[in-house]
Protein backbone atom coordinates (compact mmCIF):
# COMPACT_ATOMS: atom_id res chain seq x y z
CA UNK A 1 0.00 0.00 0.00
CA UNK A 2 2.89 2.65 0.96
CA UNK A 3 4.69 1.36 -2.49
CA UNK A 4 2.07 2.53 -4.54
CA UNK A 5 1.28 5.82 -2.32
CA UNK A 6 5.17 6.27 -3.23
CA UNK A 7 4.91 6.12 -6.89
CA UNK A 8 1.45 7.82 -6.73
CA UNK A 9 3.19 11.28 -5.15
CA UNK A 10 6.50 10.67 -7.32
CA UNK A 11 3.97 10.63 -10.47
CA UNK A 12 2.37 14.02 -9.50
CA UNK A 13 5.07 15.68 -8.23
CA UNK A 14 6.60 18.38 -10.15
CA UNK A 15 9.82 17.36 -11.65
CA UNK A 16 12.82 18.76 -10.15
CA UNK A 17 14.97 18.55 -12.94
CA UNK A 18 12.78 20.21 -15.24
CA UNK A 19 14.33 23.28 -17.05
CA UNK A 20 13.67 26.09 -14.77
CA UNK A 21 13.67 29.55 -16.86
CA UNK A 22 16.47 32.21 -15.56
CA UNK A 23 15.15 35.38 -14.15
CA UNK A 24 17.16 37.29 -16.58
CA UNK A 25 15.95 40.60 -14.84
CA UNK A 26 18.54 39.69 -12.02
CA UNK A 27 21.96 39.93 -14.46
CA UNK A 28 23.42 43.03 -14.10
CA UNK A 29 26.82 44.18 -12.85
CA UNK A 30 30.10 43.40 -13.26
CA UNK A 31 30.44 40.29 -15.53
CA UNK A 32 33.23 38.15 -16.31
CA UNK A 33 33.42 35.90 -19.36
CA UNK A 34 34.89 32.44 -18.45
CA UNK A 35 35.61 29.32 -20.52
CA UNK A 36 34.64 27.10 -17.74
CA UNK A 37 32.42 27.37 -14.36
CA UNK A 38 30.36 29.62 -14.82
CA UNK A 39 27.18 31.32 -13.32
CA UNK A 40 25.61 31.01 -16.30
CA UNK A 41 25.89 29.67 -19.99
CA UNK A 42 24.06 32.50 -22.87
CA UNK A 43 24.23 32.32 -26.50
CA UNK A 44 24.37 35.55 -28.59
CA UNK A 45 21.67 36.28 -30.88
CA UNK A 46 20.48 39.32 -33.03
CA UNK A 47 16.68 38.54 -32.87
CA UNK A 48 14.19 37.60 -29.90
CA UNK A 49 16.43 37.43 -26.93
CA UNK A 50 15.85 36.90 -23.55
CA UNK A 51 18.25 40.17 -22.08
CA UNK A 52 19.19 42.82 -24.20
CA UNK A 53 22.23 44.26 -22.96
CA UNK A 54 24.07 47.11 -22.80
CA UNK A 55 28.12 47.08 -22.18
CA UNK A 56 28.63 49.90 -19.31
CA UNK A 57 31.93 51.35 -18.06
CA UNK A 58 30.58 52.77 -15.29
CA UNK A 59 27.03 52.11 -13.13
CA UNK A 60 25.79 48.63 -14.07
CA UNK A 61 23.08 49.28 -11.73
CA UNK A 62 19.91 48.44 -13.94
CA UNK A 63 19.07 45.04 -16.00
CA UNK A 64 20.97 44.42 -18.45
CA UNK A 65 23.53 46.61 -18.19
CA UNK A 66 26.85 44.77 -18.08
CA UNK A 67 30.52 46.35 -16.95
CA UNK A 68 32.77 43.45 -18.25
CA UNK A 69 35.63 42.73 -16.12
CA UNK A 70 38.48 40.72 -15.15
CA UNK A 71 38.25 40.51 -11.77
CA UNK A 72 35.88 39.87 -8.86
CA UNK A 73 32.41 39.66 -10.97
CA UNK A 74 28.95 39.44 -10.05
CA UNK A 75 28.05 36.87 -12.50
CA UNK A 76 30.17 34.54 -14.52
CA UNK A 77 29.08 34.09 -18.09
CA UNK A 78 30.33 31.50 -20.36
CA UNK A 79 29.47 31.66 -24.22
CA UNK A 80 27.34 28.69 -25.21
CA UNK A 81 26.26 28.02 -28.78
CA UNK A 82 24.46 24.52 -28.09
CA UNK A 83 22.72 24.50 -24.17
CA UNK A 84 22.24 28.40 -23.27
CA UNK A 85 20.55 29.24 -19.99
CA UNK A 86 19.21 32.37 -21.57
CA UNK A 87 20.08 34.31 -24.85
CA UNK A 88 21.64 37.73 -24.90
CA UNK A 89 21.37 40.97 -27.81
CA UNK A 90 24.00 43.28 -27.36
CA UNK A 91 21.89 46.88 -27.62
CA UNK A 92 23.10 50.25 -27.26
CA UNK A 93 20.07 51.31 -25.49
CA UNK A 94 17.00 50.56 -23.94
CA UNK A 95 18.60 47.26 -21.97
CA UNK A 96 16.70 44.58 -19.69
CA UNK A 97 14.49 41.68 -20.29
CA UNK A 98 12.64 41.18 -23.15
Amino acid sequence: MWLRSLIVLLLLAPNGFADEKVDVAKIHGRIQFVTSFPDYKVKVVEHFADLHVQVVEHFPDKPGRWQIVDAFPDYKIQLDESFPDFTINYLEHFPGPQ
